[in-house]
């Protein structure tokens, strides 16, 4: 493995001003961040190297937001996820955390808010593997 001290972050969201921002705001927290434009690209990516947190939209064209929360639980168990949605229903909170989601926020999402949800999610273990 690679001696990287920052933390992996993977983003997936199909509005590519969304991605933009989120990279923007976890970058400057400290974090390495990847962006992926949907669920597909993003589980192809996964096998190589596995992030330490994903922070996943729900409604996507193609794979959806639980799809690939679906996908990961089987195939990498250990990469806590956080859900930001632009559709909030009690339904679909119900069904992300039923499914491991460590977070489930809205959008517009407040910053710090995320950013709080993610270290909560990686659970502030040590730097380094």
């Amino acid at each position: 493995t690679m001696g990287r001290d920052a933390r992996l972050l993977a983003v997936v969201d199909d509005d590519d001003d969304v991605r933009i921002a989120l990279w923007r705001l976890v970058s400057s927290a400290g974090f390495a961040v990847e962006t992926y434009a949907s669920g597909a690209e993003f589980m192809r990516s996964v096998h190589d190297h596995e992030p330490d947190c994903l922070v996943l939209d729900l409604h996507m064209p193609g794979m959806s937001g639980f799809e690939v929360q679906g996908a990961l639980a089987l195939a990498h168990a250990g990469v806590p996820v956080v859900i930001l949605t632009g559709h909030d229903t009690p339904e679909a909170r119900t069904r992300a955390l039923e499914m491991g989601a460590k977070a489930y926020l809205c959008k517009p999402v407040d910053g710090e808010a995320l950013l709080a949800a993610i270290v909560g999610a990686i659970g502030g273990a040590a730097t380094g593997h």
